[in-house]
């Protein structure tokens, strides 16, 4: 056919397994893998030998900002930098911050606006997990209707000014649970949060710095254990976003241990980076204001421990395109007036590979279940994850043997700094296929605007 495409000689891994082995592909899925495929004469071939034949990585949290007259390419532009990184799939929130009206409308209005926004903007595929807000309405009205316009996730904050309250937490877990969908949940304890930083600032302890002693250990652990016990409260599956330590992963564990549907993500920051960069000076320590914050060494060895046993899901990246220049210049009043995030849309594959594999924490079988199955499973997104008959051709072309160091210089986010830089690196996307069409070849973007296709969801798990 003409439109069929042979990757051979490539090392195919999937969660289960690696083998030598040709991929086709034909009308954008994947048509058959086996050791040897015959030839045709109207297929294009790619000889794949020496490199991984990766699924593409699928990242299911973002806050990547949509347009506007002042930026109009910025949701274009992060859309290619996750695909240099081998992102082929990434999901966002419309959270306030991402630049969609914050009036506290209707979940429904908010899908609309933010699809309108979006749309024919992506040079990869993408998706929405909605944010439900302080100033929306019960979640019971609208979440039916969302989840069945097939974005089935949804967040929610236990702080900030559009955090919701345990009530309203509550509610929101039993209506997602009741219609086929999953909160997922930024856990930290109010009380603790609002208490502490009201009592450094009041000591005059206002630098970047205090922002991790703002937000100790317990202050994520009690957030999460509350959440777990809601969810179990009402039968209900949860999503904990951003784990970042030792404690709140007990937590995680003993939800698993009584075979409560609690599934955890943690990010490449907390796997890469401590919080020895707290130290830095001023300027430099506001770029690693994120929120739970770094932690210590010991806490990063809990977190691979917990990805290598399956007590944690998946990596996602939390990914937020600040700019020192801009939104983190707020570090000269007080570390809570900082803009919480770092960007990494583009840096999940090589850090989780660098820090992984490389190292021996994990098997890159266990790497491609964190970033691309088990994602794409628990997220609704059934064509993607899998290099497999049948799947989406998403597919990444891996250079294992390649040495890099990241620099900002060489990413395409729309941030101007990343948090990792000066790290060394180990392997490189060398091209990288969304639907069976090059997106990345040979380390050049040769995709378009708009070819991203907005991605309907359904948890079929459930």
């Amino acid at each position: 056919m003409a439109d069929e495409l042979i990757i051979r000689g490539g090392t195919v891994v999937s969660a289960s397994g690696r083998r030598r082995a040709d991929v086709a592909i034909v009308g954008g899925r994947i048509e058959a893998v086996a050791e040897v495929l015959p030839g045709s004469a109207d297929a294009r071939e790619i000889d794949a030998t020496g490199l991984l034949v990766l699924p593409g990585v699928v990242d299911v949290h973002t806050h990547t900002r949509v347009a506007t007259d002042a930026q109009p390419d910025r949701f274009f532009q992060d859309s290619i930098a996750a695909a240099y990184g081998g992102t082929t799939t990434f999901l966002c929130f419309n959270n306030p911050g991402t630049g969609v009206s914050s009036e506290g409308g209707s979940l429904l209005a908010d899908m609309h606006e933010w699809r309108s926004r979006t749309e024919g903007d992506s040079a990869v595929d993408y998706s929405l997990s909605l944010v439900l807000t302080a100033d929306h309405p019960d979640p019971s009205l609208d979440l039916p209707a969302v989840i069945d316009a097939g974005i089935p996730t949804i967040k929610v904050f236990m702080i900030y000014d559009f955090g919701v309250s345990d009530a309203v937490l509550l509610r929101a877990l039993d209506s997602a649970a009741r219609y086929g969908g999953m909160l997922e949940v930024h856990c930290e304890n109010r009380t603790l949060l609002e208490s502490n930083t009201r009592r450094l600032l009041d000591e005059g302890r206002s630098a970047p710095r205090y922002h991790a002693e703002s937000r100790p250990q317990p202050v994520e652990a009690e957030g999460v254990h509350r959440a777990i016990r809601y969810a179990q409260s009402v039968r209900a599956p949860l999503f904990v976003v951003h784990l970042s330590s030792a404690e709140a992963l007990e937590q995680v564990r003993w939800g698993r241990d009584h075979d409560l549907p609690v599934f955890a993500e943690t990010c490449p920051h907390y796997l890469a980076l401590d919080e020895s960069r707290y130290k830095l000076p001023d300027d430099e320590a506001a770029r690693f204001v994120i929120s739970p914050p770094l932690r210590t060494p010991t806490d990063r060895d809990a977190l691979w421990a917990g990805l290598a046993d399956g007590s944690l899901a998946l990596v996602a990246t939390d990914h937020v395109p600040d700019r020192v220049a801009v939104e983190k210049q707020t570090w000269r009043e007080s570390f809570d007036r900082i803009s919480n995030g770092a960007p990494g849309i583009e840096t999940l594959l090589a850090v989780v590979y660098s820090e992984g594999v490389q190292r021996g924490r994990i098997t890159v079988e266990r790497m491609v279940d964190l970033l691309s199955a088990t994602p794409a499973r628990l997220f609704g997104l059934n064509r993607k994850g899998s290099i497999e008959s049948g799947r989406d051709a998403d597919i990444v072309l891996f250079d294992p043997q390649e040495r890099r160091t990241i620099t900002q210089a060489e990413l395409h986010h729309t941030s101007d700094y990343t948090p990792y830089e000066g790290m060394a690196a180990s392997g490189i996307a060398r091209s990288v296929l969304v639907r069976g069409e090059f997106v990345i070849r040979d380390g050049r973007f040769v995709g378009r605007r708009g070819f991203g296709r907005f991605q309907e969801r359904q948890l079929t798990w459930r």
